[in-house]
């Protein structure tokens, strides 16, 4: 039998990776995994905590650690965190073990999708708009560098997207 391939999903936070991701397994029929969540199920911990305890530098490295063991796993498909990307060593993971999909959104989006969400850390400020324009200035030309296929994720639902996704992988 062939061997599963893998798929990745990379973009801002708000550009629905977990969702797509989800609708993408299923349609697919492979597992599918939330790097966030596996940080909070393994720590015991959401990622606030884990952010306000161990800073920034130290969720990045449980983060490094828990992709590093999702992506040796066959027949996946992972939804990364926004920032995983600022790891060189977690980009090359990535391209080496699957197909990396960049979900692409606009700043607008991303403002609308999280206003509401109290567990995006970087966000709960008083002005977001500023740190998602900042977070981009640093994170997309990453996204781009590693992308195997990029998709705009704007004015698509989630399953229309997925569905996008298969098609332009041939699946």
């Amino acid at each position: 039998m062939a061997e599963k391939r893998n798929i990745f999903l990379i973009g801002p936070m708000g550009a629905g990776k977990s969702t797509i991701g989800r609708h993408l397994a299923q349609m697919l029929h492979l597992d599918f995994y939330d790097s966030d969540q596996e940080i909070e199920s393994r720590s015991g911990a959401d990622i606030s905590w884990v952010f306000d305890i161990e800073g920034e530098e130290g969720f990045r490295v449980r983060e490094a650690r828990v992709i590093n063991d999702l992506t040796e796993k066959q027949g996946i498909v992972l939804a990364t965190g926004g920032g995983s990307v600022i790891s060189k060593e977690v980009r090359n993971r990535l391209s080496a073990r699957g197909i990396v999909v960049y979900l692409e959104t606009t700043i607008d989006k991303q403002v609308a999708r999280t206003q509401r969400d109290k567990r995006r850390p970087l966000l709960q400020v008083d002005e977001p708009r500023g740190v998602l324009e900042k977070l981009a200035g640093e994170r997309n030309p990453l996204y781009e560098e590693v992308a195997d296929l990029v998709v705009r994720t704007d004015d698509q639902s989630a399953k229309v997207v997925a569905n996008e996704i298969i098609e332009r992988l041939g699946f």
